[in-house]
């Protein structure tokens, strides 16, 4: 059995800065032997421990697609020791990756229904991962209509600006942007909170329709009565609790609720099973 605390070792091969503030980063990792990459296979949704030796490790939503091969993309926020140092590394440095880990979104339970997506702040990685993922050539058809909501604090904080231009143009996905405020006289898009925007433009929910949410904790809180009076049962409504996970495999005990751990049992649990746990997320 291969040893869950050895990280695969990983080369940095491109960094993008996302947001105007310089604080949110995609990095680009390659591996550097090809048998770990076949070892590495996950699914969109799942997340992995980025490790840095001498500094620590954190868990982080994968960002990339199962669907796009020879690397794996995350969005890193910097905002502590083990975050800014990789802040401050460059393409070509070593460091290591260990997962994938945790569950992810039931695609075949998907197959057949329309998906709404619904995400907000950098907690839209492991979305972004399962957009590529069912807009594949050979994925699209298994599916139904494709909604998504994303919101950021402002503009200059939203990410992958490129792929939001290109999802807008195409016709077999309905992409509604948003931004709590903007100063931009040219802002063509929405203006205002996820929850009361997804009431707005999200359609009605159903039998044949899922709801997928990832984001910070206030906006799942909000956003949950909204697919309520949509008409999202709590068996369709899917969350991903990614702010909750520590070490990744559920032996540190901190990622806690009630009896679930969400590094092992989740991050990704249907509203129905978030009802039974305290309301600690």
């Amino acid at each position: 059995m291969d040893n869950p605390y050895l990280p695969f070792q990983v080369r940095i091969d491109d960094i993008i800065v996302e947001s105007e503030d310089n604080n949110l980063k995609t990095f680009k990792f390659v591996f550097l032997n090809k048998e770990d990459e076949v070892k590495f296979n996950y699914s969109a949704g799942q997340f992995a421990e980025l490790s840095i030796p001498g500094k620590g490790e954190i868990p982080i939503g994968i960002a990339s697609s199962p669907v796009e091969k020879g690397f794996l993309k995350f969005t890193i926020n910097k905002a502590g020791v083990v975050t800014t140092h990789l802040h401050n590394m460059k393409v070509g440095d070593i460091m290591g990756i260990r997962g994938p880990m945790g569950n992810w979104f039931p695609w075949s339970t998907f197959e057949g229904k329309n998906i709404l997506i619904v995400g907000g702040g950098f907690a839209f990685t492991t979305l972004r991962s399962s957009i590529i993922y069912l807009l594949d050539p050979a994925n699209r058809s298994k599916f139904g209509n494709i909604d998504v909501v994303y919101g950021a604090r402002t503009p200059g904080m939203l990410l992958y600006k490129d792929e939001l231009v290109e999802w807008e143009k195409r016709d077999d996905i309905n992409v509604h942007i948003t931004v709590d405020n903007s100063d931009d006289p040219d802002w063509k898009y929405n203006v205002g909170f996820v929850p009361p925007i997804t009431e707005e433009k999200a359609p009605q929910g159903g039998s044949d329709s899922y709801a997928i949410v990832c984001g910070p904790p206030i906006m799942i809180k909000f956003t949950q009565p909204v697919l309520e009076k949509l008409g999202y049962d709590h068996d369709h409504i899917y969350l991903s609790l990614e702010n909750r996970m520590k070490c990744g495999i559920g032996m540190c005990g901190r990622c806690g609720i009630g009896k679930e751990l969400v590094c092992k049992d989740g991050p990704v649990f249907t509203l129905t099973e978030i009802n039974k746990t305290p309301r600690e997320y």
